[in-house]
């Protein structure tokens, strides 16, 4: 699936350039082109875009007021403000831009802002569908549904497996690699060999060893351990 891209800039010289740098980035498409800062409000209610490029300095609206009504509208919105002066800069962070451009800028930037928005929107989406998702589990109650997305990490020991989630903990005699088979490696790492983790559920990790660090979570007490290597992995997902 691609995103949607809505380029607004009143010199079309720049929207043209804009415009292939773009249409080589992979997992997007321009659905829209607006020259001045009205226009861009108007086409983003209706195009409802996932990314604005916006100048900061254009007719009716600035960037900046541009960039205010559109959050208003849809907070989701990413917004990479373009300008030639970088004073403006502080007063574009403040209506929560994703990134800022100063022109004249190298095509590689861009690419990499596009490439970061990616790889956020994809996670996005990953965790929307894991939350929805349902993990039937066998114990000797009989058998019970969860809910993916409440799931905070999972624990093999003594022959048991336990899965923490949000509203308690389950015991199943199902193995971790039966368990891995059904989750989403987006959203989910096999941290350890008796653990996996919900990534985005991690508040803190602490060096646990000379190997080993120990995993505390947004919610309860219980903390899991992850390996140097899946620790190195992980702090590479959550800077992106």
């Amino acid at each position: 699936m691609d995103f949607k891209v809505l380029l607004a800039d009143d010199d079309a010289a720049m929207r043209l350039v804009m415009r292939k740098i773009v249409e080589k980035s992979d997992g997007f498409t321009i659905v829209g082109e607006a020259s001045d800062g009205e226009e861009a409000v108007k086409l983003a209610a209706s195009l409802q875009p996932d990314v604005v490029f916006l100048d900061v300095e254009m007719p009716k609206l600035t960037g900046v007021e541009a960039a205010r009504a559109i959050t208003e509208e849809n907070p989701d919105t990413a917004i990479i403000m373009a300008t030639a002066h970088a004073q403006y800069m502080p007063e574009a962070f403040e209506v929560y831009a994703t990134d800022y451009l100063i022109k004249p800028f190298k095509v590689e930037r861009v690419h990499q802002t596009l490439t970061k928005l990616r790889i956020l929107f994809e996670k996005r989406a990953a965790n929307a569908a894991a939350g929805k998702q349902k993990l039937l589990i066998r114990n000797h109650d009989g058998m019970v549904l969860l809910d993916v997305g409440d799931i905070i990490f999972i624990q093999r020991e003594e022959g048991a497996t336990e899965i923490h989630t949000t509203d308690g903990v389950y015991t199943t005699a199902d193995s971790l690699n039966k368990i891995w088979e059904k989750l989403n490696p987006s959203l989910f790492m096999r941290s350890h060999r008796s653990y996996i983790i919900n990534t985005s559920a991690v508040k803190m990790i602490y060096p646990f060893g000379r190997w080993t660090y120990l995993v505390k979570f947004k919610i309860g007490d219980a903390d899991a351990l992850i390996t140097r290597e899946k620790f190195e992995e992980l702090q590479a997902i959550l800077e992106n």
